[in-house]
């Protein structure tokens, strides 16, 4: 099996999707030429030719609006918009327009449209580089939203979002674009709405997105030093959400605790906790405890980002409150 890094594993997903269909394309700020912001693209332009790797104007209004107009006339576009934070300058194009669309005709006109983005803390990029807006579009009916965690799991799953006839948010973080994983030498795509279980446990539930996936599994790993052990669910679709597997693991566990790199206020954790509290309440023998960034604009300052986003100690402080073991 090849090892693939993230940042590998989405431009083999969209590589692979061009080379089998005419329809697929690509268009977005700078990513012909300079490869896009995080290199993604890298190299796409020399072997699909500038009709179907496209630089776009800066505006993200625009880009996505043309990308609905080229989904609904049959093609498959794949709009990357170089940061999450501009999908507010898009926000009437996505929600109003490629939301709406497929519904109000009544089906007789599809959106395959695919908004790749990317954003997160790590790197100091300030207030309006780095937030995590996924539980915005989560909120949207029409709308599918994945956030993939692995190189294995962000090619099969951006393949499948190529093809779905619904437009589809789809979320990147950008530390992980280096980590790597071996992944199989055929692309199999991911069907959306699966949860993959990471670490398989019996003491508490930790559901887990993006980045925190990775943080979770280290502090489960701490937690095993301490005698408690700890299963670690991704969802990897937002919506559709598989509730069925995160309800069996915590009715397993009988405690969970939610964490996201997003404020933790309205995040996607507080539905996550929702649906559990209301499917798993009898098995529930703690609350349900949240993992997310304080509620601040992000800092530009290192030392302040670090304090403001999520680590795997506050993984890990929330696993052992939820099994009595925070010496209270």
């Amino acid at each position: 099996m090849p090892e693939l890094s993230y940042r590998e594993a989405v431009r083999d997903a969209l590589a692979t999707a061009m080379r089998r269909d005419d329809e697929v394309f690509v268009m977005g700020e700078d990513i012909a030429e300079m490869g896009g912001s995080m290199g993604v693209t890298q190299g796409m332009l020399d072997e699909f030719g500038p009709e179907r790797v496209r630089n776009t104007p800066i505006s993200e209004m625009a880009l996505v609006g043309a990308g609905i107009g080229a989904a609904m006339q049959g093609m498959r576009p794949v709009v990357e918009v170089m940061y999450e934070d501009f999908l507010t300058l898009a926000c009437e194009q996505i929600v109003n327009q490629a939301a709406k669309h497929r519904y109000m005709s009544g089906g007789q006109v599809k959106v395959p449209l695919t908004v790749r983005t990317q954003g997160g803390a790590g790197w100091s990029p300030g207030a309006q580089h780095a937030q995590q807006l996924e539980a915005w579009f989560v909120h949207v009916p029409g709308l599918k939203v994945v956030f993939a965690s692995t190189p294995a799991d962000v090619r099969g799953l951006l393949y499948t979002s190529i093809y779905d006839d619904n437009p589809v948010v789809f979320f990147e973080h950008r530390t992980l674009y280096g980590i790597k994983e071996e992944v199989p030498d055929e692309l199999e795509p991911i069907e959306l709405g699966k949860a993959r279980v990471h670490r398989e446990g019996e003491d508490v539930t930790v559901v887990a997105t993006g980045r925190l996936v990775h943080e979770a599994l280290r502090a489960a790993e701490e937690a095993e030093g301490e005698g408690v052990s700890v299963e670690v669910v991704d969802p990897r679709t937002l919506q559709p959400l598989d509730e069925e597997t995160l309800v069996a693991s915590v009715k397993k566990t009988n405690r969970c605790v939610v964490a996201h790199e997003a404020v933790t206020r309205m995040g996607f954790g507080a539905e996550v906790a929702a649906v559990l509290q209301h499917q798993a309440f009898d098995w529930l023998d703690a609350p349900i405890e949240r993992v997310g960034a304080r509620f601040t604009p992000l800092p530009f300052a290192p030392v302040m980002e670090e304090w403001v986003v999520p680590h795997a100690a506050d993984v890990l402080e929330a696993i052992r409150r939820t099994v009595g073991r925070n010496g209270h």
